[in-house]
């Protein structure tokens, strides 16, 4: 088992960055494959993006609204994933969560909540106009 704690969320201008981490507990980070999702009020849970257990592979969300200005990794020594945002709009505002799920495949990845098993308790992102 895993446990998430995600941190670096807040306030923020439009056009501001922001480095959102994803620490995990356990001595076995680099067998799970991770993803970052976000939910806003009133609205599903959606992917950001995600990172294979090699690290190799990623994937971002089909948006235009989010291409180009997410970019997913991981650190495998400090067993942490990170996301960083930049060119934060308001329509980014939400809660971000990361997840994760113990693979035996080195670049499988998932969109798919239901694929991850382990969740943080997630950090609010606030970007104002």
């Amino acid at each position: 088992q895993v446990q998430l704690v995600e941190s670096g969320g807040g306030l923020v201008q439009a056009g501001g960055s922001l480095r959102l981490s994803c620490v995990a507990s356990g001595r076995t980070f680099s067998s799970y494959r991770l993803g970052w999702f976000r939910q806003a009020p009133g609205k599903e849970r959606e992917i950001v993006a995600a990172i294979s257990r090699s690290g190799s592979s990623t994937y971002y969300a089909d948006s235009d609204s989010m291409k180009g200005r997410f970019t997913i990794s991981r650190d495998n020594a400090k067993n942490t994933v990170y996301l960083q945002m930049n060119s934060l709009k308001p329509e980014d505002t939400a809660v971000y969560y990361c997840a994760a799920r113990l693979t035996y495949s080195y670049d499988y990845i998932s969109d798919k909540p239901n694929d991850y098993r382990y969740w943080g308790q997630g950090t609010q992102v606030t970007v104002s106009s």
